[in-house]
């Protein structure tokens, strides 16, 4: 399995080893996603390096559900979460478990914090707590009235928020740290709010919840995890875990856990915010989470993506402290790489003309033997029937050819595909220009070698029996913004500015060979010719591009 190298995270914990502040096998990371969507690529990064450096360390991670905030969580993302992992070939075993398992101990120790005057409840509605006259600037600093409330009147009212005396918004419990520091996390955090609504856990048990700087910390030092590793957006609030850390009442086993922030991951054309991922699905511009299109692992994986190509991606890119956009074409290069040496080799025709062979029986058939991979001779080859009337792609026919145009034309030769070479003598019209069907005549002596007489046949296309090609559908899929950095939307747009109309076209009445009959949802093969496809999950008698046969990325 291709996981991430050497990077500053391991020489970071190879610091704490030596320093002995834990050992090796003593490492415990976790994995703490968000249960209200689906797992998209970004995600992916920061699941293999949780999961990648437990397993580099003989340690463990955790799977840590971060259900702290109940507005849009549900037990389908937590399902869907699970797959994900499993799918790329990590294992929690037996270390699951959701941050709302901690409510009452986050409780307990947010009293704590009250007894001991490092925290208190806040009257500021969420307007004034934005305003500047109470949240101060880079030279002023913020403006609690409340902040000398005495500790058993806090202690009094936070027992009432808990227990439902209160609206939403009037009241929260902060942290009392700094109302000056330069680090507008540091001045005063809100720590707890009140919230009215069903958990999908714990029902309506609760109508405070912890905000994640303050569960987060505690729900990691509970579980012993020794190192926090998380995204740059981060490294802000810092300062924060650790005051949770170095504040609350916990013994901490082996060690206190210590926040590591690394670069998150950025493609090109590509939405990787789950609030934007979520209006694409409930605005029907996408055929679910698993749209093909989408930067979801389920949509990744129902367009063909494998967890080797991704886990190779990720490797690639490796691990870094700065921020960066990465060009998706390095994911696709990716999976171009593995298919080209595993999948199949397949013929299908995408718009098909009718071909027919004036020179050839009529009651005839005779097969051609084709290889399965040119690149493993151990793969074989598969029998493809040649009759009177063939199909080809309309592109491989020109009736005024460019230059340097190679393909079938009337008048020329050219060789399809492992078989004969073919004659074009004439073709047949619809009223609107279009063709109808094309006259040959094939080298009957030609076989599947060179002309006997020596002249040079410069093209090559490929084809199929009339009598015996299957009729399907074809997806071709491609980025869904054309905008290179999503992140950078100019003034006045949205993302809807950018979404490119021509990013999924279907293509109906598509050929291929019969050797595809028995093909399975998820199986993968090369259309010569044309590029990598996978059997769709969803709909039957589907094929979805992965990626185009070659690529332009430069490693």
């Amino acid at each position: 399995m291709s996981e991430v190298s050497n990077n500053f995270l391991y020489d970071l914990i190879d610091e704490d080893i030596r320093e002995g502040k834990i050992k090796a096998d003593e490492i415990h990371t976790r994995f703490p996603p968000e249960p209200n969507g689906y797992l998209h690529i970004g995600h992916c990064k920061a699941m293999i390096i949780d999961f990648g450096t437990a397993r580099k360390y003989g340690g463990k991670c955790n799977l840590r559900m971060d259900d702290t905030n109940p507005a849009k969580e549900d037990t389908e993302f937590v399902d869907a979460i699970k797959e994900d992992i499993k799918w790329l070939g990590f294992d929690w075993e037996d270390r699951f478990f959701y941050g709302s398992d901690y409510f009452e101990k986050d409780y307990e120790l947010a009293v704590g914090l009250i007894k001991k005057g490092l925290a208190y409840v806040c009257e500021l509605t969420p307007e004034e707590f934005r305003d500047p006259k109470y949240a101060g600037d880079l030279t002023h600093p913020a403006v609690s009235p409340y902040r000398d409330r005495p500790i058993e009147e806090s202690l009094d009212l936070f027992e009432r928020m808990k227990n439902g005396e209160f609206p939403e918004g009037k009241y929260t419990l902060r942290a009392k740290i700094d109302l000056a520091s330069g680090n507008f996390c540091m001045r005063d955090p809100v720590i707890y709010r009140i919230k009215y609504v069903e958990h999908h856990r714990q029902g309506t048990k609760w109508c405070i919840f912890p905000m994640y700087d303050f569960a987060h910390p505690i729900q990691d030092a509970l579980e012993g995890i020794t190192h926090s590793l998380c995204s740059l957006e981060y490294e802000i609030h810092r300062p924060l875990y650790n005051w949770v850390i170095e504040n609350v009442d916990i013994d901490y086993n082996p060690c206190p856990p210590r926040q590591i922030e690394f670069a998150r991951l950025n493609l090109t054309h590509t939405v990787m915010s789950k609030r934007h991922l979520r209006a694409l699905v409930e605005n029907g511009v996408v055929d679910g989470w698993d749209d093909p299109r989408m930067p979801t692992l389920c949509g990744l994986r129902r367009r063909g993506y494998t967890a080797a190509s991704i886990l190779d991606f990720i490797g690639r890119i490796g691990v870094s402290k700065s921020n960066s956009l990465v060009d998706i074409r390095l994911l696709e290069s990716c999976i171009r790489d593995e298919l080209n040496a595993n999948a199949p080799r397949r013929i299908c025709v995408l718009r098909p003309i009718k071909v027919i062979i004036d020179n050839y029986p009529e009651d005839k058939t005779e097969y051609f033997s084709l290889p399965n991979n040119p690149n493993d001779p151990e793969a074989g080859t598969r029998e493809v029937p040649f009759t009177k009337e063939l199909y080809i792609d309309a592109d491989d026919f020109a009736k005024d050819p460019p230059p340097k145009f190679f393909r079938m034309k009337i008048g020329g030769e050219v060789r399809l595909m492992g078989s004969y070479i073919a004659k074009c003598i004439n073709a047949d019209f619809n009223e609107d220009g279009s063709v109808k069907e094309i006259h040959c005549t094939v080298d009957l002596e030609s076989g599947n070698g060179n002309p006997t007489d020596g002249r040079k046949i410069k093209g090559t296309i490929h084809w199929l029996s009339a009598a015996n090609a299957l009729d399907t559908s074809v997806m071709l899929y491609d980025n869904m913004f054309t905008l290179e950095n999503v992140a950078d939307i100019p003034e006045g747009k949205t993302y809807a500015d950018y979404i490119d109309p021509n990013s999924a076209v279907e293509i109906k009445g598509a050929k291929v060979e019969s050797a595809l009959k028995d093909a399975k949802p998820g199986d993968k093969f090369q259309f010569v010719r044309i590029g990598y496809f996978s059997v769709d999950s969803k709909y039957q008698n589907r094929f979805n591009r992965v990626v185009e046969l070659k690529g332009s990325f430069k490693s």
